[in-house]
């Protein structure tokens, strides 16, 4: 390789984006306040030692449609609905950013990814409890939540259980759900190895749920306009197929696994070069976690995984010939559909592993004209979490609590009513409405909460209806939080 090439490419990319050469933040505050707004997304009883202070116990009753327990948990977003293949996705990514950075986490914050992500895997494993006959894959009927604006202590909704019983299909969600329980069986395993057990048995049984019943939860008619158009599976399932397999490969290193993602990758679409990483289409992360046993030089079989891992990277990067990724004039990486900072925050996760793994055996991607190394790899991860921390044509942190600049009328239910701790008045439906379009500030800072962000040019209205960029998600902070965790301990990355 070409190093002094290399080195001209990494200088040209810090031409194209000028306001990102020098940039540092405070990476241990910001990964502290990421870790933190999971708390103000708790769903249930609340513990002791909850930090966000202004939320109370909700959603208590939550699963009395079937005389089952289904409380706890995570709201996914600015709404009171408990979305089943989001969550399981943001508990993947959380667990994954504890498995690739933990090491690198201060003890007190590592305790606090954990505790994140054993709120989401206490109420996956209840979603999974009555299988192999069905899966729980949603409390809440959105359509009723998103006419209120209500906040969730004061809930008078209905709150619709949703459930797929066999033979009926639910890959994804169950899929997700492996993967998920999986993950987090391996981030518990040294700290609780009774847990992870539980996690990893229930793993392969959400597994063979996804497989033998193959199809989208969506394909229901019972429950399909209760998670359409919200969280559909629009890229299809078979992805979540895979990428299930694959974690409990990592989980358990058992050749079944191995031997269902060699057999079923051309089937199930493996070799779909599809540029984007999130809840919906799990490809590029599928290919980076299975690439790690290429790399390693144990597994050669599996070498069509990293082509495609090394093909999604070279896509992102604006000097290569290949280069299929949309910025902004700024630099944030963008895709159209709203909530676009989950694709800066999950592809500055992924950038950020797979270049950990490139980098343990020296190794870098030929992307035709031009090499990318792991640093190279790093610092573009880096330019897009400065851009989320402040550095872009606003100067705005889109990170909420972190400096002094950042959105302060934020689309979420929770944050933008008054606390039920200072105003425990019963506020309904509809009368919440006023807040809605008050043009106050939020009362409530949920801090950490990383809002969906600027459109294509840039621009951002500090604006609570704009919800596609003003409402934070679970799942633009899970990723987040390796991404930070790594930066913290590595703030100028080579």
């Amino acid at each position: 390789m070409n190093l002094s090439l290399a080195h001209l490419f990494l200088a040209l990319l810090l031409t194209k984006f000028p306001s990102f050469a020098t940039s540092s933040h405070d990476y241990q505050d910001a990964l502290s306040k990421a870790i933190l707004f999971f708390e103000g997304q708790r769903s249930g009883f609340l513990p002791q030692d909850q930090r966000i202070t202004w939320r109370a116990n909700s959603g208590l009753s939550d699963g009395w449609m079937y005389n089952y327990d289904l409380s706890g948990g995570y709201y996914d977003a600015g709404d009171n609905v408990k979305f089943g293949f989001p969550m399981a996705f943001t508990t993947t990514l959380l667990a994954w950013s504890v498995i690739e950075f933990g090491d690198s986490m201060p003890n007190s914050e590592l305790r606090n990814s954990m505790v994140a992500i054993r709120w989401a895997t206490d109420y996956l494993l209840k979603s999974v409890s009555q299988l192999p006959n069905r899966i729980f894959v949603q409390v809440g009927d959105p359509n009723i939540d998103h006419s209120c604006w209500e906040r969730p202590e004061d809930m008078d909704t209905a709150r619709t259980v949703y459930a797929v019983d066999a033979p009926n299909p639910a890959s994804d969600v169950a899929g997700e759900t492996a993967a998920a329980l999986a993950a987090s069986s391996i981030a518990f395993r040294s700290s609780d190895p009774g847990y992870s057990d539980t996690l990893l048995r229930n793993a392969i049984k959400a597994f063979q749920f996804a497989d033998n019943y193959r199809g989208a939860y969506s394909d229901n008619s019972n429950i399909r306009d209760g998670v359409c158009p919200f969280y559909c599976d629009f890229d299809g399932y078979q992805d979540e197929l895979l990428w299930g397999a694959a974690w409990l490969r990592k989980a358990t290193q058992d050749d079944t696994y191995l031997n269902y993602i060699q057999s079923n990758g051309k089937t199930l679409g493996a070799d779909e070069n599809i540029n984007e990483f999130g809840w919906d289409n799990k490809h590029a992360g599928l290919n980076v976690l299975v690439s790690k046993e290429v790399i390693e030089g144990s597994t050669y079989s599996l070498q069509s995984y990293k082509a495609s891992a090394d093909s999604f990277m070279c896509t992102l990067i604006p000097e290569s010939s290949s280069s299929h990724i949309d910025y902004t004039p700024g630099g944030l990486v963008y895709r159209p559909g709203g909530s676009n900072m989950q694709h800066a925050t999950s592809i500055a996760f992924i950038s950020l592993v797979y270049a950990n793994y490139l980098g343990r055996t020296s190794q870098a991607i030929n992307c035709g004209n031009i090499y990318v190394t792991p640093t190279t790899l790093r610092q573009q991860a880096k330019r897009q979490v400065d851009y989320i921390l402040g550095d872009n044509p606003k100067g705005l942190s889109y990170m909420v609590g972190f400096s002094d600049y950042y959105p302060q009328r934020i689309h979420h239910r929770g944050s933008s009513l008054p606390s039920i701790k200072d105003y425990p008045q019963f506020i309904a439906c509809k009368e919440g409405s006023i807040y809605f379009n008050s043009t106050n500030p939020n009362p409530n800072v949920l801090v950490g909460a990383v809002v969906g962000g600027p459109g294509e040019d840039d621009i951002y209205e500090d604006d609570r209806v704009d919800f596609k960029k003003s409402e934070p998600t679970t799942y633009i902070n899970a990723p987040l939080v390796g991404a930070l965790a790594y930066l913290a301990a590595n703030p100028n990355p080579s």
